[in-house]
């Protein structure tokens, strides 16, 4: 049995977790298969030709014996021993070609679902990645479809290799002497027996194992990256997670080392258990020899055809859960291409040009709903490491449970907000945390849609407009500034591909951090390192900044965008704002008295509502919310510049 033979076979000797295939899955599955025919259809007559070929040996063997030698026929002799000689070559030859044959199917499907995958996960709403783990996305894409891969590969050919070989081998088995081949085949049910037996205790082991495996990957996962790494240093932990990896490891180790013991039971038993049906042919065969009833060179050849048998037999009676075990994994990429696309385009979307900017909100409703249908269920894989959840806490204290905030309890994020924004104009939001602001900026990408009314861009609802044009005119910086792990360059021409080093430069400017990058030592080709962790908090905005003003959008969405800046930082890029925002709708979520006294509109939103709306100084007059920020917040500020 090949070397991770016995944990294939012990798989599926369990009673629980025995995957399913259905008829629908089946042809699915064929679709994907499809393109690939004629690799297929070759791949199935070289599988046949090594099959007739492997069953040539046996025979020249008995042939060597029973006349060659006897009647000193040195021609025969001759022929023979080249033969012996051509089957290995061109067999392996053959399983050359069959292996590049195998290979250019399975990675092609590889390529099919990874693509096919990737599509549709890139047009999956924020709702779906704020409510699914990121490591369950990875698996899908890998895990998952490795193992889709497996199935047409690897576990079909196996299980048609492993077919031909016992149907081949038993027809020349009987045709030779039916009395050996029944003996032959007598053993099988021991094969179960024991497979049964330790099959199941080999199983337990390699749970465990792969349980106690996922904890030490995912506890290096959380703590070997920067913001891991980061909180044990600040915290001083580095003693406490050393100590806990080792605890993890050496668990690893010792269920390791128990695998490779009942493996090698699994394996001495299952060798005993060959070995007994090799000697029982050979012993009756010999008796049979010995009486005349048939040839020296027959019992020989049986040998040999015992051993083809006997692994092909073995492998067989664990295939249906090996194959379903495979199929499981396209089960789980299916899931995620058929999950319903929450936020597309209508079949006759708009394709807007040159829009004005004016943008109105209709009573508008928010509500943070989570549909089972647009998300990823729980995974149970078989065989597999990555069902295991909660790694981390597993041997801490368990977390005690408690209700939401006061402070941030309601029904909907946003209630009926109403109001319109001019092109041209600059809005500030302003408002306790959780009132609602970014929840009500993430509306107008369509990032989410409304639960309860609509919004129009220049009269259309956004609905009705292409997600494409609304990508292309609107600009916004979120609270939290990513940036790839790339230089300064790549990061700022992720707004505009075809972008010139002219205009690049001209962005930074305005945003105030040309003078910063071309101070560093690669200037604009600096890696800004993970997440861009190089950069301080108000580089990495005056950054995304440069971006969106690079990007040249007709509505501009700032949420916090100056929040990590010092004074002097965001008096400049104020500067430059006026400039970029002339002729734009902008739209700011604002902790600055300085960009809410630059505000043609300012609107107060208190627990999802706006509950005022005007200027600086009307909303002063009205002594509400606003006036309330302004001497809690707004006004502490000036008082200190």
């Amino acid at each position: 049995m090949h070397g991770g033979g016995w944990f294939m076979y012990m798989r599926g000797m369990g009673e629980e977790s025995k995957p399913q295939v259905t008829r629908a899955l089946l042809l699915r599955v064929l679709g994907y298969a499809r393109p690939y025919r004629v690799p297929i259809v070759i791949l199935l007559v070289m599988i046949l030709v090594t099959a007739g070929l492997g069953l040539l040996t046996p025979l020249i063997f008995r042939d060597l014996i029973d006349n060659a030698l006897p009647n000193s026929n040195v021609e025969r002799l001759n022929i023979l021993a080249l033969g012996l000689v051509a089957i290995p070559i061109i067999s392996g030859v053959i399983r050359v070609f069959q292996r590049k044959v195998n290979a250019t199917i399975g990675e092609g499907v590889i390529y099919d679902l990874r693509v096919s995958l990737f599509e549709h996960l890139q047009r999956m709403s924020l709702r779906f990645f704020t409510n699914t783990k990121t490591g369950e996305l990875m698996s899908r894409l890998n895990n998952d479809v490795v193992g889709a891969q497996r199935a047409i590969s690897s576990t079909i050919v196996d299980i048609i290799t492993n077919l031909v070989t016992v149907v081949a081998t038993l027809v020349v088995m009987l045709a030779l002497e039916w009395r050996l081949t029944v003996l032959g085949v007598l053993v099988l049910p021991f094969f179960i027996l024991v497979a049964r037996r330790l099959g199941g205790r080999l199983r337990d082991i390699a749970r465990q194992q792969m349980e106690y495996n996922a904890q030490m990957n995912a506890m290096m996962n959380e703590t070997l990256n920067i913001s891991g790494a980061l909180l044990v240093k600040l915290f001083g932990r580095t003693t406490n997670e050393v100590q806990r990896f080792d605890s993890r490891a050496a668990q690893v180790r010792d269920t390791g080392i128990l695998q490779a013991v009942w493996g090698s039971r699994f394996f001495v038993l299952i060798g005993m258990v060959s070995v007994i049906g090799t000697a029982l042919v050979y012993w009756v065969g010999g008796h049979l020899v010995l009486d005349g009833v048939f040839t020296v060179g027959t019992i020989v050849a049986f040998g040999s055809y015992l051993t083809q048998l006997y692994g092909p037999l073995q492998a067989l009676t664990n295939a249906p859960v090996d194959f379903a075990t495979s199929m499981v994994s396209f089960e789980r990429v299916f899931e995620v291409v058929d999950l319903p696309l929450e936020i597309a385009n209508k079949p006759d979307a708009l394709e807007l040009h040159d829009i004005r900017g004016e943008l109105v909100f209709e009573d508008v409703s928010f509500k943070y709903e989570i549909k089972a249908e647009n998300l990823l269920s729980d995974v149970e894989r078989v065989g597999r490491m990555d069902n295991v959840r909660a790694v981390l806490s597993g041997d801490g204290p368990v977390a005690h449970k408690s209700g939401a905030a006061t402070h941030q309890a309601r029904d909907e994020a946003l209630h009926e907000v109403s109001f319109s924004i001019q092109p041209g104009q600059l809005a500030a939001l302003v408002g306790p945390s959780g009132a609602g602001k970014t929840t009500m900026t993430y509306l107008i990408p369509r990032l989410y849609d409304p639960t309860g009314g609509r919004i129009l861009l220049d009269g259309h609802d956004l609905r009705d407009v292409k997600l494409e044009a609304l990508a292309e005119e609107i600009g916004m910086v979120t609270q939290e500034t990513y940036l790839f792990h790339d230089t300064i360059r790549m990061n700022l021409l992720y707004a505009r591909l075809d972008a010139t080093d002219a205009e690049l430069t001209a962005a930074c400017q305005a945003a105030n951090i040309h003078d910063f990058i071309m101070g560093l030592p690669d200037g604009y080709d600096t890696i800004v390192g993970e997440r861009g962790y190089r950069l301080s908090g108000g580089e990495k905005q005056r950054l995304a900044l440069a971006r969106v003003i690079l990007k040249n959008p007709r509505i501009l969405v700032l949420d916090e965008a100056t929040s990590h800046l010092d004074s002097q930082s965001e008096a400049l890029i104020q500067d430059a704002l006026k400039t970029v925002m002339q002729g734009r709708t902008s739209i700011v979520i604002a902790h600055r008295l300085s960009t809410i006294l630059a505000a043609d509109l300012i609107l107060v939103m208190d627990r999802g509502q706006v509950v005022e709306r005007g200027t600086h100084h009307d909303l002063l007059a009205q002594g509400g919310l606003y006036a309330q920020l302004y001497e809690t917040q707004f006004n502490r500020e000036r008082e200190m510049v």
